[in-house]
């Protein structure tokens, strides 16, 4: 697992996740802990490394 800093695409606030790096590609759904607005997450790794990560709201 690894915790990852980003920006809520909602309410602006810095907030964290941990993220599971044994599934190199991954697309969900999980809600801001400080606005509880869902943010779509996609993440890619490479050797437990994050490659690309985006946090979306799912409005877009």
């Amino acid at each position: 697992m690894l915790e990852h800093h980003f920006t809520c695409p909602h309410c602006w606030q810095n907030i964290s996740m941990l993220l599971d790096t044994a599934v190199t590609s991954q697309t969900y759904i999980e809600d801001c802990e400080v606005c509880c607005n869902p943010i779509q997450i996609s993440v890619k790794f490479s050797y437990s490394e994050i490659m690309d990560f985006q946090a979306n709201s799912i409005d877009q």
